[in-house]
């Protein structure tokens, strides 16, 4: 197969997991503006930003590196696929599962530790989610294995829609009708900000109910529930192979969503003022003006994800890796500069007392190209099974994001949080292409790379000119970035546009 044909079917792809990515997050987007306009104080979206700062660093510990290393045993030739997925769903159910108990039986001690003594009962809620959150992480790396995007979006889309749904409830429609019987024998108008874990446990119990099939599928299509031989549905010798595998990745994991969510969850350590949650409600909600990015890095690593360890047994595949990082890198750049030229319009998205943070929306926006371009790198000690360099990358970005934090957050506030994830990745980006050099050599079109790169630049450096230096409005100024974003498409179909879209 040419490297072109690969590069459409990523694409293609890519196209279809975006939808319950991009669409989803997108529809998650509408929350931001709800909870900025219904919470009462910018503190407690705060809270919100805190908490599930903390869960996205639960869940990675909580599945373990399994699912990536899933999807490597699972196209092993020596392995059989089904037992690999039995035996990594029997051992996320079970910690899943241990976890939740404690959350709720530990839910206090937990709450004080964390600041929150009055609502043990966001823990136990949380505790839950996560939990099942984890679990659903092999069904739904099934479904990429057997190559179902269509269902993978629908089911990760019910989600969102049950989530939009229940906030909407909670937070919209029940102020306005707490004097009905039915909702007034439950429903607490004080509650607030609670309501929207309430709404997240519902829609994700839904969602893994809707799970049930697949997980089901995944015994049935190989062996059948009834069969007598238990070492079919798991084998305790593959999970020691995969936990040796993953266990690294773990570590890896662990320390890139510490990366990600370390300066939400140590902002308020670190800052040195009274309104330390509010400050945080800010910076989250900017926060979320530049998750288009990370909307398309995701889309890309579930599609990618797969197609490289299946692709990993043709010899030519190094050519459809380096394809594949360079185009990856040219759409990144295309949505910074339509995330930075369109800000005037995107800033619409939260409420105006929020809008002091969006500073942080362009340095945000490079993290995510960066952390895209580390992910598409990592590939070489995966595929290497050297997944402890992944770890070494990975604990070296936590103690430049963990110093960095300490020494500029109590001078310079959450713009320090957003600076120190931009040079983390930058390092670490930098490392793994280095060390990778030795161990995997894969033709990068740097030449080419470079060139997009300083593309870039001069537009941002013609834009700041042009938009910041004159006295010109905010229409004027989409205007100008209008203009450019035309000149890098342009630019981007005479050099690459072209080739991509030959049939062959």
């Amino acid at each position: 197969m040419s490297s072109n044909l690969q590069m459409k079917i990523l694409a293609k792809e890519t196209a279809i997991y975006g939808v319950s990515s991009i669409v989803g997050k997108f529809l998650n987007w509408l929350l931001v503006p709800l909870y900025t306009y219904v919470l009462q104080q910018q503190s407690d979206y705060g809270i919100v930003t805190n908490l599930y700062a903390w869960t996205a660093l639960l869940l990675v510990i909580l599945t373990y590196g399994m699912e990536t290393g899933f999807f490597r045993f699972a196209n092993k030739a020596e392995e059989n696929p089904k037992t690999v997925y039995s035996t990594s769903l029997i051992a996320l159910f079970t910690t899943s599962l241990l976890f939740a108990v404690a959350c709720v039986v530990w839910r206090m001690p937990i709450a004080n530790a964390l600041g929150y003594p009055t609502h043990s009962e966001f823990i136990a809620l949380l505790g839950i989610v996560v939990a099942m959150d984890a679990f659903a992480s092999i069904p739904f790396a099934y479904l990429r294995y057997k190559k179902r995007p269509l269902q993978f979006a629908a089911l990760k889309l019910l989600f969102v829609f049950l989530n939009i749904i229940l906030n909407l409830f909670f937070l919209v429609l029940c102020p306005k009708i707490q004097d009905w019987a039915i909702i007034s024998s439950w429903y607490n108008p004080n509650y607030g900000v609670g309501y929207v874990f309430v709404a997240n446990i519902m829609a994700t119990g839904i969602q893994t109910l809707c799970l049930l099939p697949a997980i089901l599928e995944g015994f049935r299509a190989d062996y059948g529930l009834s069969t007598p031989d238990s070492r079919q549905l798991f084998s305790g010798k593959l999970l020691k192979q995969m936990l040796r595998y993953s266990l690294p990745l773990l570590v890896l994991g662990v320390c890139g969503i510490m990366n990600q969510t370390l300066d939400r969850i140590l902002f308020p350590f670190f800052y040195d003022g009274a309104d330390a949650q509010a400050q945080l409600g800010i910076y989250g909600a900017c926060f979320k003006v530049a998750m288009v990015m990370m909307m398309f890095t995701q889309a890309f690593r579930y599609a990618y994800e797969p197609f490289v360890f299946a692709k990993h047994k043709d010899r030519e595949s190094v050519a459809a890796y380096a394809d594949a990082m360079k185009y990856y890198i040219i759409f990144s750049y295309m949505i910074l500069l339509g995330m930075i030229f369109y800000l005037d319009l995107l800033k619409f998205i939260i409420a105006p007392a929020y809008w002091e943070g969006l500073k942080i929306v362009p340095v945000v926006l490079w993290t995510y190209i960066f952390q895209g371009v580390y992910f598409n790198l990592s590939f070489w000690y995966k595929l290497t099974d050297k997944t402890q360099w992944g770890a070494y990358f990975s604990i070296i970005g936590v103690v430049i994001t963990f110093a960095l934090q300490a020494i500029f957050v109590p001078r310079i506030g959450y713009m320090a949080s957003a600076a120190s994830s931009t040079v983390c990745y930058l390092v670490i980006m930098l490392l793994s292409y280095f060390v990778g050099r030795k161990h995997l050599e894969i033709p990068y079109d740097l030449r080419r790379i470079g060139i997009y790169t300083l593309l870039v630049l001069t537009l941002l450096a013609g834009y700041y000119t042009l938009a910041h230096l004159l006295p010109i409005n905010e229409w004027i100024k989409m205007g100008i970035g209008t203009i450019l974003l035309i000149i890098y498409c342009v630019i981007f179909y005479r050099l690459d546009g072209k080739a991509l879209i030959k049939k062959k």
